[in-house]
């Protein structure tokens, strides 16, 4: 009698407590309450959340303006929203832009957020949830069906973004979106124009990574985002702040728009008026739109200021033309100028404009640039950090210009922007961030990264492992935890491989060089030995992908071959062709394992291409017609290659036997994953003993960083108890040893030393700066 009275408890019960929650459902309707009233993006996530849940469950969601299983919101348009949450709560998204709450009381769903955009990324996170991937259009991620999906009682996520505008440019669009664009997905008869259509695919995708800001492209090769019919209204229709370029001032782009609409030359100095005129125009048909109005002026092209010659008189022109333009923001915006969104964008010669003195308007948010390469040339000092209108940073992940271009495969170390954008927030460039990405695709992973911190400053751990987790998060996202944990270790050794030579650098050329012997291919100083240790290591990670890839399901081949196959291969293939050409040259391999790369390069980008039934046709490609991309010319070489370097120490920055100070982080970067973030005042030790000798010389390779505060990045070296040399290893402008250094990722520095042969050493390193992150260090005879 009583196993019958606790099986007709538990017959009762459980059901009772299965169903506390929201559950959707493939075999059940579901309700949502949502305003009319609400702001069209609002509408516009919504809606992308409903094809999302029809693609799960194959079910459509009804609505209503009254009663319903799930309530959507922002505050003060749904009260029946807000009747479900706790005052403390609703004190907390007020006090936040863009902030949303999830969360399920009484068995209802609610999404509330403190403004529009907050709503729409708060409806979003629901496709998040129920497995639809950022990337389901993108990169053509399939969405997986599911027969029901859970959320228990009490559930609740409060979020918000650590950067108030986040977002990416498109750039050097010439050989990927712009072709895509207007031949493929959006066929038009006007050449070079990215439509409405595009930019709706763009703007949803930034939605998905709870993005809010959009550079458009500028190239003479496209049509400028504002003469094109419906792409203004497609960005107010997603919430899109609409900004524009360093050189692309107040919302005009100068370099396709002036030849039409300008008169005169470019040249603020002497053609004041049209200038003006020119910018006026658009200033008055987008008031009313969100927008981000980038202030100063730079040439048509990347290129300094006409009509001022001077570092001081550009500065004298640059106080002028901030002036006027704010007048106007004034005058067709908002009175209250500082009301409006700003941005003043020191880079390349306007940065050196700005440290003589530059004033600008203390509401303008200053957004700081990387040298091109991922190095971050300026971080906010303590005055900068103090102004009402903030910080930012502008970062490459492609990037066309001297040494060397590199648009094709996007092969950033995810460690090296994680460090740089870290370093920058956590020194106030907290209020905008813009990603250079190029052409969007091959670039996912690290626009989804550097978007996340963006979101969530603190959701990467701060080491090796944080970076890891995220990374294996996307992988297992996209293909599965069982994959993601054999492609990890594939996707580090990737990254690892580029980071000590991009597959773009691999001929030994450079661009817009006078000097001719750039523009041929040409040895890079490795020997034979590591030569083919390279070509091997690269046929480790190529060979595991290919195995792989007959495992993947049918469903997940397009995006496996945009995400993992293409990127992985392409770039084995591109290291293989040069680096055999090199054997080669010197008659130590056979021209056809060269000339076979190139052939197996070329089917690879027609694979491309051709995915998902010619959806992706014309949109990669090779970009530039530069030496690189070619067939290697079969020459010979009279100079011997390099031996093989044999220091008698090699230690990997984390190879260190003590430390004094705060301990020493490892994110994965370096030439074997082993560098090390020191921090300032903090030492390492390294034991070691070099026998018959009692002189040495010590090299140390460090991340090719720039100086954080001041214009040194320093460090100290020293051997038992021999007085400290004080190396500073910084690099100016566009220096011969900056290039190099940007080439191969190090900065490197070497001292000389006196040692006691008979005894243990032990070589301290102390940080005397901020950025200083040691790589590796060899130890030779003098």
């Amino acid at each position: 009698m009583r196993k019958l009275i606790i099986s007709i408890l538990i017959g009762v019960i459980f059901p009772l407590y299965a169903s506390a929650g929201f559950v959707f459902r493939n075999d059940k309707d579901v309700t949502v309450v949502i305003n009319d009233s609400e702001e069209q993006v609002v509408h516009t996530a919504f809606e992308m959340f409903q094809k999302d849940y029809v693609n799960v469950f194959d079910r459509e969601l009804k609505t209503s303006n009254q009663q319903g299983n799930i309530y959507i919101g922002t505050i003060g348009l749904n009260k029946k929203a807000e009747q479900f949450i706790a005052i403390k709560d609703i004190q907390e998204l007020k006090q936040h832009e863009e902030a949303f709450l999830v969360s399920v009381k009484d068995n209802h769903l609610i999404i509330l957020g403190s403004d529009k955009r907050g709503t729409a990324y708060g409806i979003l996170e629901l496709s998040r949830m129920i497995g639809v991937s950022p990337w389901e259009w993108w990169a053509d991620s399939p969405v997986e069906k599911k027969q029901s999906f859970k959320l228990k009682e009490g559930f609740k996520t409060l979020q918000y973004p650590s950067v108030a505008r986040r977002g990416i440019f498109i750039n050097d669009e010439d050989w990927g979106l712009t072709p895509w664009s207007y031949l493929t997905h959006e066929p038009s008869d006007t050449k070079g124009q990215i439509g409405p259509k595009t930019h709706a695919r763009i703007f949803e995708l930034l939605l998905r990574l709870r993005a809010n800001t959009f550079w458009p492209a500028m190239h003479t090769c496209s049509v400028a985002f504002y003469l094109t019919p419906g792409n203004k209204e497609t960005a107010d229709k997603y919430g899109i702040f609409i900004g524009t370029a360093h050189c692309e001032p107040m919302m005009r782009n100068t370099n396709a728009e002036w030849k039409t609409a300008g008169t005169g030359k470019y040249d603020y100095v002497n053609n004041r008026e049209n200038v003006l005129r020119f910018w006026e125009e658009r200033v008055k048909e987008l008031a009313g739109s969100d927008n981000i109005y980038t202030l100063g002026i730079r040439g048509v092209h990347d290129g300094k200021m006409q009509g001022a010659n001077t570092l001081q008189e550009q500065k004298a022109a640059l106080t002028n033309v901030l002036k006027d333009q704010r007048e106007m923001i004034a005058k067709y915006v908002n009175p209250n100028v500082e009301q409006v969104s700003q941005v003043f964008i020191p880079y390349k010669e306007v940065l050196d404009v700005y440290k003589m003195g530059l004033e600008v308007p203390e509401d303008v948010s200053l957004l700081w640039c990387d040298d091109n390469y991922g190095y971050i040339r300026h971080f906010p000092d303590s005055k900068e950090r103090a102004r009402k209108g903030g910080n930012g940073i502008y970062y490459h992940i492609s990037y066309w210009g001297r040494p060397h271009s590199y648009l094709w495969l996007a092969t950033n170390h995810p460690a090296q922007l994680y460090t740089q954008m870290k370093l920058a927030y956590d020194k106030g460039a907290q209020d905008m961030w813009i990603l250079n990405v190029g052409d969007i695709k091959p670039g996912e992973y690290l626009t989804e990264l550097f978007l996340d911190m963006a979101w969530d400053i603190n959701a990467i751990e701060n080491n090796i492992n944080g970076l890891d987790k995220h990374l294996y998060s996307w992988l297992s996202r996209e293909f599965g935890e069982k994959n993601a944990k054999e492609l990890l270790p594939v996707m580090n050794e990737y990254y690892r491989l580029a980071y000590i030579r991009k597959p773009e650098f691999m001929g030994n050329t450079r661009i817009e060089e006078k000097d001719p012997k750039y523009k041929i291919i040409s040895d890079l100083p490795w020997s034979e030995k590591y030569i083919k240790q390279r070509i091997k290591e690269y046929e480790t990670i190529a060979a595991k992908v290919t195995s792989m890839s007959q495992k993947v399901a049918p469903d997940k081949q397009f995006v496996w071959f945009q995400l993992i196959e293409f990127p992985v291969r392409a770039a084995h293939e591109m290291n293989k062709k040069h680096l055999y050409g090199q054997l080669a040259r010197h008659e130590l391999a056979d021209w056809r394992l060269s000339d076979t790369a190139y052939n197996n390069m070329a089917s690879l980008m027609e694979r491309y291409n051709s995915l998902n039934n010619g959806k992706w046709k014309k949109m990669m490609s090779y970009p530039q017609s530069l030496p690189v991309f070619k067939k290697v010319p079969h020459t010979r070489s009279t100079t011997p290659l390099p031996e093989d370097d044999h220091p008698l120490y090699l230690f990997n920055g984390k190879d260190y036997s003590q430390f004094n100070g705060e301990s020493p982080v490892t994110h994965g970067l370096g030439y074997q994953r082993g560098a090390i973030s020191l921090s300032k005042g903090s030492d390492v030790i390294y034991n070691f003993k070099a026998n018959d000798t009692d002189s040495i010389l010590i090299e140390v390779a460090l991340t090719p960083n720039h100086p954080v505060e001041g214009k040194q990045i320093r460090y100290a070296i020293s051997i038992g108890n021999e007085p400290e040399q004080i190396v500073d290893f910084h690099t100016e402008g566009r220096s011969e040893e900056w290039k190099l250094n940007v080439l191969s990722n190090q900065a490197k520095r070497t001292t000389s030393h006196k040692i006691s042969s008979s005894k243990k050493q032990s070589l301290k390193i102390t940080a005397l700066d901020e950025g200083v992150m040691i790589d590796q260090i060899k130890i030779r005879k003098k």
